[in-house]
């Protein structure tokens, strides 16, 4: 092989070498933003916000659980959470104030909890990581909320499993001066 042709592949080569290095050391061009759909306004937090508070406010979620405990699913079975106010706690960013009636199993009891709110886009993920509830125990849990709905994955020790179900206003009672029907009597179980 003659030099000609070895000094010429040694020249591309090293100009190829050279021409990828020089343009590692270019600063990229930013991606361009898109949003989720062509002409939708950008994401307002606040409102966002806002939404979830008024929307989880005075509301019912019930629905089903399911336990799985080594490895195996068992039948779901009924839970009903009653969500009575929803705050943004004033001194942390993502942390809201639920105060809360749970019923599953043979547990019903009321309880006022600090938890966060991380935010998936639009779409509000509860999140409770390694939180004591007090006569319950230690949970971890993710509860995505989306419309009328809400679903998630829970776990308290080595026992875990999903949740899901749907999200219905309560019905206030009207007030006696706006209607003369009395009200029913409310079954002292349910009071508990």
């Amino acid at each position: 092989m003659s030099r000609s042709p070895l000094i010429l592949l040694v020249v591309v080569v090293l100009g190829l070498v050279v021409t990828g290095s020089r343009a590692a050391d270019e600063p990229k061009s930013a991606a361009p933003k898109h949003e989720a759909q062509a002409g939708a306004a950008p994401r307002d937090q606040a409102a966002l916000e806002k939404k979830f508070a008024e929307s989880l406010s005075g509301v019912v979620f019930s629905g089903s659980y399911s336990i799985t405990t080594v490895g195996e699913e068992k039948p779901a079975q009924m839970e009903k959470y009653t969500i009575a106010r929803v705050s943004k706690a004033a001194d942390t960013e993502d942390y809201w104030l639920f105060t809360t009636r749970i019923q599953f199993g043979n547990t019903d009891a009321e309880f006022p909890l600090k938890l966060q709110v991380k935010w998936a886009g639009d779409t509000p993920v509860i999140t409770l990581t390694n939180l004591n509830i007090p006569g319950l125990g230690t949970f971890t849990s993710r509860v995505m909320i989306y419309g009328e709905r809400y679903a998630g994955t829970w776990q308290h020790g080595k026992i875990g499993g999903h949740l899901w179900g749907k999200i219905e206003k309560i019905e206030k009672p009207a007030k006696p001066e706006e209607s003369k029907a009395k009200l029913p009597k409310v079954d002292s179980e349910l009071q508990k």
